[in-house]
């Protein structure tokens, strides 16, 4: 595959558009920083894809050069922006993208942009993005409940509202070390974050789970995680302790609602031949059990993974664990690949199976599973959101357990309710035997209410349609 300008330390979502294309944004340096690339994933199993990524900077470009920059597909019905003047749109669904530099190692962009650009509209100025430069690159980033956006920087919290995006709530700082309460979590003090499962009816609130980073100066990484719930009444962060230190680490979400952790190090911050001290343990969090009583230690990996790796799920429930370009003089720069696999593998349980035939779902509706369960214990489904990782940060990422029923060989799915509990796009469905998982397969909700699928204009995209 080929780009036409670097693509280093940049963001990337997936389109709710029915061909599931990637839109990858910002990068390295020059024109790059500027870059906005679409790719529609045309292969199927066996048989190779033969699209390459699309781009052109004179059709289609951001209005700020961007590099560690975050992205995120919006679910607001219309956006008013007071930019000198109003600017209202009416896209059901838009892409906000936050923050960055100017190019490697350049000025801050303390600032918010929504693609497609809406006539007039201007980039949003964030003083808080400003006020915590260089210690808030790829902020974490969420659609909440109330519609609300959770935007999570250095070591501090707020909500925005999706129309103006000036700030609603503020919450608590993050806690960081026992003795530097001004450690962070976002790069370069890098640490990791996912959104906490949500379960049928969706009517409690929901949960942020951020874990590691590190701290300014002396780069101690840290050795425990945070969560709280940014709409509930008590907003204060609960920590708690993870077995070792660790700072560019990566999570995954898995089908049966826990979170694997894994890579990093032990000491130091992201970037090249800052840290030291790989951690080669994975845990496993578990955040239905009690507090302080959720993580597990798992296996151990003989791979340093520090900067520049990777761990995503796979839809067998295995998890793909790559990368890590220290340049430290010490560890390599790694085109090993490892899997690892979760202890719902590892019973000798037979996965079920089902099969499915509506694809494209609509909000609080009805969907039929045909199923093969083994008698393994409930019978639950989840949907985890179709993601891009890099540097801990996990766009897109989101797990729903909706309401299931089962009778005989057929089980009724009630879809979430809405745009703001369930954002539009792609997620991998799973059927849980008790706690084995079957394959995952793709589905849709939410349709493309933007019409994302007709943009973007010019003779240089190529556009799946409605």
């Amino acid at each position: 595959m080929h780009v036409k300008t670097d693509v280093f330390c940049s963001a990337s979502v997936t389109l709710p558009d029915k061909a599931g294309r990637q839109i990858n944004i910002g990068g390295w340096s020059g024109d790059s920083t500027f870059g906005i690339r679409l790719y529609w994933p045309d292969g199927s199993p066996g048989v190779p894809g033969v699209n390459d990524w699309q781009e052109n900077v004179n059709e289609l470009k951001l209005q700020r050069g961007r590099w560690y920059p975050t992205a995120m597909v919006m679910t607001n019905g219309s956006v008013s922006l007071l930019l000198g003047h109003n600017v209202s749109i009416t896209d059901q669904k838009q892409i906000l993208v936050i923050g960055g530099q100017t190019g490697s190692n350049g000025p801050p962009q303390p600032n918010l942009e929504i693609l497609p650009r809406p006539s007039g509209a201007g980039v949003v100025y964030a003083d808080w993005l400003e006020r915590t430069d260089p210690y808030n690159l790829y902020p974490f980033l969420a659609v909440l409940p109330s519609g609300g956006i959770f935007v999570g920087y250095y070591n501090e919290a707020r909500i925005l509202d999706p129309v103006t995006f000036n700030t609603i709530k503020t919450l608590p700082n993050m806690p960081g070390a026992v003795n530097n309460p001004g450690a962070g979590r976002t790069y370069p003090l890098e640490g990791t974050a996912m959104l906490l499962p949500q379960y049928a009816p969706f009517t409690a609130p929901l949960g942020i789970l951020i874990c590691g980073g590190s701290t300014i100066g002396a780069a101690i990484a840290l050795d425990n995680c945070v969560s709280s719930q940014p709409e509930a009444g008590n907003n204060a962060w609960t920590l708690e302790r993870m077995p070792s230190q660790r700072v560019m680490p990566c999570m995954t979400a898995l089908p049966d609602g826990t979170y694997m952790i894994l890579n990093g190090a032990k000491q130091g911050a992201a970037g090249f031949g800052l840290a030291t001290g790989p951690n080669l343990n994975a845990v496993l969090y578990d955040p239905s059990k009690p507090v302080n009583q959720r993580m597990s230690i798992m296996a151990n990996t003989t791979i340093a993974r520090l900067y520049h790796s990777e761990a995503i799920l796979m839809q067998d429930g295995r998890v793909l664990v790559s990368g890590s370009d220290p340049q430290d003089g010490k560890n390599p720069q790694e085109y090993r690949v490892e899997v690892f696999v979760p202890p719902y593998l590892l019973s000798g349980r037979p996965r079920p199976s089902f099969t499915i035939t509506n694809k494209n779902w609509g909000y609080g509706a009805s969907v039929s599973i045909t199923v093969r369960l083994n008698g393994g214990g409930a019978t639950r489904v989840s949907m985890l959101g179709a993601e891009s990782s890099t540097h801990g940060n996990t766009m897109g990422q989101r797990t729903l357990f909706p309401a299931v029923s089962c009778a005989g060989t057929t089980c009724t799915i009630t879809t979430p309710p809405n745009k703001n509990v369930c954002p539009p796009g792609w997620y991998q469905l799973f059927l849980l035997d008790g706690p084995t998982p079957s394959t995952s397969t793709w589905i849709r909700i939410g349709g493309d209410p933007a019409g994302l699928g007709n943009w973007p204009p010019g003779p240089t995209f190529s556009k799946p349609g409605l």
